[in-house]
């Protein structure tokens, strides 16, 4: 392999020739070996939309020449359509404040740009990294800009993903809407419910939980760009931070704003962590609803059997003809890792000192971790399972018959006392609540289908 020197401020370093990062980044890729995973699309993409925004206002403002700062703009506009993102090679868990990143990209968009003015890669003196592609900025302004534009387009899927279980489960809910079945309180048999009733209120939760989404998106909308180093907009020309802000938006197509207090867009992550909280929430949702069918889908011969689920492939390798509910053990999963990734987040959004929260490269992660599992999963689960589930309508109607628990409806015609009497001879006796009270003549057949039918 050939090798050229490329410069920094420590120093040389040498980089692959043919590679269009340089020596910071050379330095990185030494020493953050992490999570082995290079940067997620969107990162890259709100870094590459950020730094020709910023271009863009360098230009209009008279901060740079416009020489430098087309080929700034052109070298972005390859990026966006799908060259050199090989080149971005920084772990996704890298330096403080996502340095590493920042300085990875400022490179990787000199060097392209370079060759645009028809100059060799490492060529600084026509157009730096720092000097020029990093004009105006910091990573301390970028990389939480660039965190709020990655998170807010994950969640342009996100959020559809999220609207097809509540559609699924509401179109469950009417389909179920004359199954009658036992309720469960405490795990044990209470009062009966219908199913469809029990698949509308999953669909709230899920509704719910939602909105709490939708409305924390709306925080994420401030970003911190032209804040620079520490909030105070030091090193960008007058002007500059409303019209690189109004690039982004244009070009992301996000309704993003100027965040009003710069200093906290750098020093407060409460957007980020309140945002995570509404998924974390979710996934305790979905969770629940995941226990519950796979509760209900127990059996087929020991189990409640209340519910019949698609088999999407064999569920043993031993026991021929298990069906597993896979896609619920499969959404649990990932629900326990929405969970952990938000006391993650929260435990980075509490660990800034002063002007500065240095944690963002880990939170980003756990983020767009989060948001991609939903936006992957969601559809699968609520087509292959949710949309593919029946109801066993013999063995619902079947426990409410045999439950002594249903005694409670005859209580105001009976007694409290005496029902409790009923409900332990049917016990001792094997006998149906319908059966001891029929032959006692406490109430007729028709009496109590109209109770419990």
């Amino acid at each position: 392999m050939k090798y050229r020197l490329d410069q920094d401020s420590l120093g040389k370093v040498k980089i692959p020739a043919d590679a269009y990062y340089g020596a910071f980044t050379g330095r990185a890729i030494q020493q953050y070996k992490v999570t082995g995973s290079m940067a997620h699309e969107n990162l890259i993409k709100s870094f590459v939309m950020i730094k020709r925004s910023a271009a863009v206002a360098n230009m209009k403002t008279k901060a740079i020449d416009t020489k430098r700062g087309k080929a700034i703009v052109a070298a972005c506009d390859k990026i966006l359509a799908g060259k050199h993102i090989d080149q971005f090679v920084v772990d996704m868990i890298n330096s403080g404040a996502g340095t590493a990143f920042n300085m990875n990209s400022n490179e990787v968009i000199s060097n392209v740009a370079l060759e645009i003015l028809r100059k060799k890669k490492g060529q600084y003196q026509y157009l730096h990294p720092n000097d020029h592609v990093n004009m105006s900025q910091s990573s301390n302004d970028t990389y939480p800009t660039a965190m709020h534009v990655a998170i807010l387009m994950n969640l342009k899927d996100t959020i559809p993903a999220i609207d097809r279980l509540i559609k699924s489960l509401t179109r469950k809910s009417n389909q179920f809407s004359s199954f009658k079945k036992i309720g469960r309180t405490h795990l044990m048999d209470a009062l009966p419910v219908s199913l469809g009733a029990e698949f509308a209120a999953y669909a709230t939760s899920i509704t719910r939980a939602r909105n709490s989404i939708v409305a924390a998106q709306k925080e994420m909308q401030s970003v911190a760009l032209g804040g620079t180093a520490v909030g105070t907009g030091a090193n960008t020309p007058k002007g500059y931070r409303k019209i690189a802000i109004s690039e982004l938006a244009k070009i992301s197509k996000l309704p993003i704003r100027p965040e009003k207090d710069m200093q906290f867009a750098l020093q407060s992550k409460f957007a980020v962590s309140n945002l995570s909280g509404s998924l974390r929430n979710l996934a305790l949702e979905i969770n629940k609803l995941a226990n519950d069918i796979r509760l209900m889908a127990s059996g087929p011969i020991a189990g409640l059997a209340e519910l019949g689920i698609p088999a999407v492939h064999a569920g043993s390798s031993i026991m021929p003809g298990k069906v597993n509910p896979s896609l619920a053990e499969c959404m649990n999963m990932i629900c326990f890792n929405i969970i952990g990734n938000d006391t993650a987040v929260s435990s980075a959004a509490q660990a800034g000192q002063f002007e500065l929260n240095v944690m963002l490269p880990g939170m980003l992660k756990c983020m767009l971790e989060s948001t991609d599992m939903l936006k992957n999963f969601l559809p699968i689960f609520s087509a292959n399972l949710i949309d593919g589930l029946t109801a066993n309508r013999e063995k619902l109607k079947e426990d409410i018959e045999n439950s002594p628990v249903i005694v409670t409806l005859l209580t105001p015609k009976i007694g409290y006392l005496k029902s409790a009497e009923l409900f332990k001879e049917s016990l001792k006796t094997g006998k149906t609540i319908r059966e001891l009270v029929v032959s006692k003549k406490l109430m007729s057949n028709k009496e109590i289908d109209s109770l419990f039918g």
